[in-house]
């Protein structure tokens, strides 16, 4: 179960026992910010793309959108985002779920800029009814990114 790969991969972090479960759907950013009561911005959504080298996932702040231009600069290639009958097989997560860790082999996890307006915010912890609340140097430590990226533009 993906929920028990996200605990077992943030003990080695002491966040183990932060993750937020949930009665009801956190699956969309408009759900999860409802649960927690809190701005939309500061739901760190991660949403997967494929690139010709391998799936990807970015993490970005729920109030934003990828601008297929930015992208493009980045990574060189056009944004393609994981069908959603493919996110778990190559992601490891159920859609609704895809959070920055105990990805699989392979993933690399990009933040984005966008989550730097905030001192916290909220990513899943692997399905769909469940998050976490970590400081941005926290995310960015549990997430073992490859690299901050600015692909994003806010809505």
């Amino acid at each position: 179960m993906s929920l028990e790969r996200v605990r077992e991969y943030l003990k080695k972090y002491g966040k183990d026992e932060s993750i937020i479960l949930f009665d009801q759907s956190s699956a969309t950013v408009k759900e999860a910010a409802a649960d927690l009561n809190t701005e939309e911005g500061r739901i760190a959504k991660t949403m997967s793309f494929i690139l010709s080298s391998g799936p990807i996932v970015i993490v970005a702040a729920g109030d934003g959108k990828i601008d297929n231009r930015k992208f493009k600069d980045t990574f060189h290639e056009k944004a393609r985002m994981i069908g959603h009958e493919e996110v778990e097989t190559l992601t490891g997560h159920p859609v609704g779920g895809v959070c920055p860790f105990a990805l699989n082999e392979g993933v690399k996890v990009f933040l984005d800029e966008s989550l730097k307006r905030f001192d916290f915010v909220y990513p899943a912890a692997g399905t769909p009814n469940s998050a976490i609340k970590l400081t941005i140097p926290e995310l960015e430590e549990t997430s073992e990114c490859t690299g901050w990226i600015d692909v994003t533009k806010v809505l």
